[in-house]
């Protein structure tokens, strides 16, 4: 078998570029970058905000910080946070600067943010040959940072400027890799520990970076002079190290495999029919199918007439062995056209995960990682001034990137300013919310970023008011009619105080303003275990379609448990068998692996029983509770007394 280069690229020679227009040309592709990055910046900074849940993010930091572990309430080992990896990264520069935890996480957020825009245009700019012989304009870009969510994302305190700088670091890596000629080893090993880095990022990247790893381990590798089965075991090793010490104390320490949000959501239920809604949600308002259905047909076109398929540079004359086939297969992983294949494959998966599991409550905002690797290839496009002059029949292609190009700005212009929401609570009938615009209204603040803005939300000032005006301690919840009532603790209460415990849906505001003594729960189980292995509603809104009653959280935090101490809205003989409930061998076994003291040997149970325990589910009616625990109802004249 002889090799040749294919005639096909020799077909699509283009004339030499003069080097000043070559200047000229990087000029103008490195400008669009820069341009693309500050109105990402600009837009993100006009809506800057920190979301409730952003601000639970920040609860987890001040335990750090103050030698409490990575817990949400001092005493109970909850994984709130559903990237470890997001936690740290706060606690890290908090501890360095000392400075509020709100502004850190905000200038943390977008400076990810522009962070992933720059990384994905220049990996998009070298998938497309660099800027040195053609114009490379913005495309991709424009359209994620036009995009109304995209912006509120840029900040909100939340993961969700980490994980598309993750995403667009790695693409930038991989394609640097797939057009290199050799095989660096530090090279390699670093994009390894990268893209091994996806479970601490989020759970459900760990899809991307399980494929990215399979890619690498999968492709030649040339220049390394290391047996190749020996280099892989290496960089499997360096990819799993910290990810696979990090589950391992996962378990060990909160007694689950993934992190408690995925037992309070459910992650592995199916709501096909909420998941689409959640998809038109976020492309029907702006019309989104517009700008990716110009962009896919622009990209093919340029892609059809450059010839940047790197697997094209070889043309094989005979008809190739077994041996052949598996090296061509091989080979054709350490291409740019096999990482573009990874991001929109990628994309495609997760979007199909999130439609199953129903979307989520905030508008668009578990949908934008799929977007952005979708739009990963397309973030810049070639513009060759020469094509039409080298081959006049091509005349027509070339007026489709510059058509493209045209119509997204357009497009973007439009949908800068488009609100998807416009109910007059910004909350659809399905439950998808406007949280931005949400929180703006109901504090009176353009801006809700610091935790006392957060005082202004409906009755934060006076929930603050109950926990001080109760000295002995109590657990505050809400009643039917949407106003505070403070259980008293059971007698005799201890010297000092019960201590304070508030049990309400939001868990951010709450927690940031109140000393961390203060036990904060939530019915939907984000910081509360037995709320979580609960089960959930199969109607009710997405994200909030678990929701345990407060009796349980009275009986199970010691409080008052008959009247005159238990809230009007409270019978003495639910709570009664809810005690009883709470018995159940197995539950406790479950409370115990967040609230036992973590000697060895909890560790190890918990590292033995986390699957268990995840898959634990609670009935709510505690008399179904009773029987399925095979436990003495009370109310059986034959109970004891």
């Amino acid at each position: 078998m002889t090799l040749a280069i294919s005639p096909d690229l020799v077909k699509g020679a283009e004339p030499a570029v003069a080097p000043a227009a070559r200047r000229r040309f990087r000029a103008v592709s490195d400008g669009g970058i820069l341009l693309t990055a500050a109105l990402f910046a600009i837009g993100g900074w006009e809506r800057r905000w920190i979301a409730d849940d952003g601000l639970t993010v920040l609860r987890t930091v001040r335990n750090l910080l103050a030698g409490n572990g990575p817990v949400f309430n001092v005493g109970e080992r909850v994984e709130v946070n559903t990237s470890p990896a997001w936690t740290y990264l706060i606690w890290f520069f908090s501890w360095l600067t000392a400075a509020r935890l709100e502004y850190v996480v905000l200038g943390i957020a977008l400076m990810l943010s522009v962070a992933a825009i720059v990384f994905a245009m220049l990996g998009s700019a070298r998938l497309w040959g660099g800027g040195g012989a053609q114009l490379l304009l913005p495309a991709g870009a424009l359209v994620y940072v036009a995009l109304p969510p995209a912006r509120d994302y840029a900040t909100s305190g939340l993961e969700s400027s980490l994980v598309i700088c993750w995403l667009a670091v790695l693409w930038w890596w991989l394609i640097r890799w797939s057009r290199a000629e050799g095989v660096s080893f530090a090279g390699v090993c670093g994009l390894s520990f990268v893209a091994g880095l996806a479970p601490l990022i989020r759970p459900e990247t760990t899809l991307v970076g399980a494929l990215a790893l399979l890619m690498i381990c999968g492709a030649p590798m040339p220049g390394i002079r290391m047996r190749p089965w020996m280099f892989r075991v290496l960089i499997v090793a360096i990819a799993g190290l910290v990810p696979v010490a990090h589950q391992i104390w996962r378990m060990g320490y909160y007694g689950l495999p993934y992190p408690n949000t995925a037992v309070a959501k459910d992650a592995g239920g199916a709501k096909w029919r909420q998941g689409l809604v959640y998809l038109w949600n976020l492309v029907g308002p702006y019309w989104l199918w517009v700008p990716l259905l110009v962009l896919g047909v622009a990209a093919v076109v340029a892609f059809r007439s450059r010839h940047i398929e790197s697997a094209g540079l070889l043309a094989f004359d005979a008809k190739p062995t077994p041996r052949e086939r598996i090296y061509r297969l091989r080979r054709g992983l350490r291409t740019p056209s096999a990482v573009v294949a990874l991001m929109l494959g990628s994309s495609v998966l997760l979007t199909v995960y999130e439609i199953r599991v129903g979307g989520d409550f905030m508008h668009g905002r578990m949908l934008l990682p799929q977007l952005f690797c979708l739009l990963l290839p397309v973030m810049v496009l070639p513009l060759k001034v020469s094509a039409a002059q080298a081959d006049p029949r091509r005349g027509w292609t070339f007026l489709i990137v510059p058509a493209a190009l045209a119509g997204t700005v357009g497009w973007a212009l439009s949908a800068a300013g488009t609100t998807a929401i416009e109910t007059a609570n910004k909350i659809t009938p399905s439950g998808i919310a406007d949280e931005r615009l949400y929180y703006i209204q109901t504090t009176g603040h353009d801006h809700p970023i610091r935790a006392e803005d957060y005082l202004d939300y409906p009755r934060m000032r006076a929930m603050i008011g109950d926990i001080a005006s109760a000295p002995n301690g109590g657990l505050l919840t809400n009643t039917p009619s949407w106003t505070w009532q403070l259980v008293p603790p059971s007698t005799p209460i201890p010297e000092g105080g019960a201590g304070h415990t508030v049990f309400f849906i939001n868990l951010g505001m709450i927690s940031m303003n109140t000393p961390l003594a203060v036990r904060v729960l939530d019915p939907m189980g984000l910081s509360y275990p037995l709320a979580a292995h609960t089960f959930r509603f199969p109607d009710a809104r997405i994200g909030h379609d678990k929701n345990l009653d407060s009796d349980w959280a009275i009986v199970d935090a010691g409080m008052a448990n008959e009247h005159p101490g238990l809230p009007w809205f409270v019978d003495e003989g639910w709570v009664t068998r809810i005690r009883t409930a709470l018995t159940c061998p197995e539950t406790q076994d479950l409370l115990a692996s967040t609230r036992a003291p973590l000697t060895f040997d909890r560790f190890g149970r918990n590292i033995q029983q986390s699957l268990n325990y995840a898959r634990y589910r609670i009935d709510r009616v505690p008399e179904n509770e009773i029987e399925r625990c095979h436990l003495l109802d009370p109310r059986d004249p034959n109970a004891p007394r």
